[in-house]
């Protein structure tokens, strides 16, 4: 375990791996099959050794955060209502975020304080395509520009006001855009998981409200990669969906299902080249240093250090 002077602790993964022991793994193996993303491998072991601890970390901080709301009832002298403790998930494209949102959600679930946990991706506050091709911005979605931001942090506002009911829109992916009057309904959770590319970033300097999205998390976590890494893994998973998602009649990227090794390889080098690489270093890649935990992946999906922000 290493300091300096950093505004981090580090922990090796073994180091890590040594506080499993504070808490119960409820989970199986068909759990994880289940729970995992295609391209993002994860083994009982690996969740044993990482997100065990890490949840049990999770539930510390949670539980605090009760009391603190009771220990402010009090001095108030009035009741003040607790709200959904909300964690915010970053990181690249094909870095593993809805596997690690999930699998939190699975072991955060089973703690007898908090039954109750949802998860939002954010690709539900993208843009419809049609709008994205009117702004002429189709070709950057996934940038901060392609998110209704202010829908979004209205989204976040009501939760955290403690509203019995608030909606989400709902996106395909087979289709590439969001699904017309459907909704996910998010009622008072324990626990609202939020996961997506850009849900660390500041606010824009000629941002009217300087309000983020970040400035309603009690707990964020960033999962890091070297960008060789993820550029593998992304190619793997593009060239893996073309006999899954792409095959689908009704897929946006149906034009790809039946290209040769080589082609998908090129493309999704092309694709990963235009549009992900640089948006994760203009914008994903500089707000790591926001967040409370940060998971740094090896070239196997394994977690190989972790760094949690000094209180």
């Amino acid at each position: 375990m290493a300091d300096g002077s950093s505004a981090f602790v580090t922990f090796s993964h073994d180091e890590w791996a040594e506080l499993a022991q504070n808490a119960p793994l409820p989970l199986t193996q068909a759990d994880l099959d289940r729970l995992s993303s295609l391209g993002d491998p994860i083994d009982l072991q690996e969740a044993d050794a990482v997100y065990r601890p890490l949840s049990a970390l999770m539930q510390t901080y949670a539980k605090h955060t009760s009391g603190l709301y009771r220990e402010t009832s009090a001095f108030f002298r009035r009741d003040v209502e607790r709200t959904p403790w909300i964690v915010g998930i970053a990181g690249s494209v094909a870095v593993g975020k809805s596997t690690a949102a999930r699998l939190l959600r699975q072991l955060l679930s089973r703690w007898p304080h908090t039954p109750n946990v949802d998860l939002v991706p954010t690709d539900g506050f993208l843009y419809p395509n049609a709008v994205l091709h009117e702004r002429g911005i189709m070709g950057r979605k996934g940038f901060p520009e392609s998110y209704d931001r202010r829908a979004l942090i209205d989204f976040l506002h009501r939760v955290k006001s403690g509203e019995e009911e608030v909606t989400v829109p709902v996106y395909d992916h087979v289709s590439y855009d969001i699904v017309p009057g459907e909704k996910i309904v998010i009622r008072k959770p324990d626990i609202l998981i939020v996961e997506g590319l850009n849900v660390l970033q500041p606010a824009h300097p000629k941002s009217r409200s300087q309000l983020t999205v970040s400035d309603y998390f009690d707990f964020s976590i960033y999962l890091d990669a070297a960008e060789s890494h993820l550029v593998d893994w992304y190619v793997s998973r593009f060239r893996s969906l073309r006999s899954t998602a792409f095959s689908d009649e009704r897929s946006y990227f149906r034009s790809y299902a039946n290209l040769s090794d080589e082609e998908a390889t090129a493309t999704a080098r092309q694709i990963w080249s235009s549009i992900n690489l640089p948006n994760l270093r203009e914008n994903i890649a500089p707000t790591r240093s926001r967040a409370k935990v940060i998971l740094t992946k090896g070239a196997d999906h394994l977690i190989e250090r972790i760094q949690l922000r000094k209180i």
